[in-house]
């Protein structure tokens, strides 16, 4: 019977059912989608918590006090919601299943909005671009030239491939839809409060250092998925893995600088360094090396480096999943 057989097969069949399932759907705006939820719920709590008068002790418990309430209200919501659909049918259960592990990865959405940057450059609408990429990178993005457009582009679709998409299918294969959810969670309180600045220095260091251990092994492992895709697609793998070997601890998080690094070498581009964020220039170091100009076929190529690590990353999971399995 179906149910017998997802019930055997079950983590083999959840995350290709999540890219499947993402692949056709994406994330659209209208839909009510988990992560946004606990944006909301961030948003709300840190309104009601923080306070400019505060000592830093103070601030830094009231950040914890967040992390604690949306982390376990994150976890717990999706925890009884999938208990309750398993006791339907393991169909039901299933559906449920692939549905929140879909909403916890996003390469159709990141490969669509990034694109849409490469496509105004191409139409030579420099000021189109300007405004697509805003849509999903945090720096200024106004006074940007095209190369700066191209590069913006590229660092957001090397960081994503990590944050968005590897490290949350790494959770899912370990602990299933509630997994993907907590790590999104951790992920979201990040970037959203996980600041180095007046406001969140002390209120959201919890916060942020949660994060730098939840991406630690995901984001080498991303790199290492780069790489081999690197190598796929005959892009330049070696030099993939020599900027990845040396430029991978340039940013001050442990984990940020592992793709992008990773990226950087199989593209031949210079990325990251100094950028505006608010008005404010931060001095950021760069990854890569320039061997040639930047050009709006990068952010195509980019994508294409996302999807196969997307896919290595799964295979590879799999794999081992199905060789512990053997063993057992």
């Amino acid at each position: 019977m179906l149910s017998d057989f997802i019930v055997k097969y079950y983590i083999f069949l959840l995350l290709p059912a999540a890219f499947i399932l993402d692949a056709i759907f994406g994330d659209p705006e209208w839909f009510p989608h988990p992560v946004r939820f606990i944006g909301k719920l961030i948003s709300f709590l840190d309104k009601k918590l923080y306070s400019p008068k505060d000592s830093a002790f103070c601030a830094f418990s009231k950040g914890a006090l967040l992390f604690f309430s949306v982390f376990f209200s994150s976890g717990i919501i999706v925890f009884v919601l999938q208990k309750f659909a398993w006791k339907i049918n393991p169909i039901v259960g299933f559906a449920f299943d692939s549905f929140v592990a879909c909403t916890c990865i996003a390469p159709h959405d990141l490969c669509r909005q990034s694109a849409n940057v490469a496509k105004e450059l191409k139409n030579k609408n420099l000021s189109g671009a300007r405004k697509a990429v805003s849509r999903i990178v945090g720096r200024d993005t106004e006074n940007l030239s095209e190369e700066g457009v191209i590069r913006a582009a590229v660092e957001t679709v090397a960081e994503s491939t990590n944050d968005g998409i590897i490290a949350p299918a790494f959770y899912i294969f370990l602990a299933g839809p509630v997994g993907g959810m907590l790590y999104k969670a951790v992920n979201t309180m990040d970037s959203m409060i996980g600041y180095k600045n007046a406001r969140y220095e002390y209120f959201g260091r919890f916060a942020a250092r949660a994060d730098d251990v939840a991406g630690f092994i995901p984001a080498r492992f991303s790199a290492f998925c780069t790489i081999l895709a690197a190598a796929f697609l005959r892009l330049d793998a070696l030099s993939a893995l020599k900027i990845f070997l040396r430029d991978r601890y340039k940013h001050q998080s442990p984990n940020s600088a592992q793709t992008e690094s990773a990226f950087a070498g199989a593209l031949g581009l210079r990325l990251a360094g100094p950028a505006y964020y608010g008005g404010i220039l931060e001095k950021k170091p760069t990854l890569g090396d320039a061997k040639r100009k930047a050009e709006a076929e990068d952010i195509f190529r980019a994508n294409r480096l996302m999807y196969v690590a997307s896919i290595f990353s799964c295979a590879i999971l799999l794999f081992v999943r199905a060789m512990i399995l053997n063993f057992l």
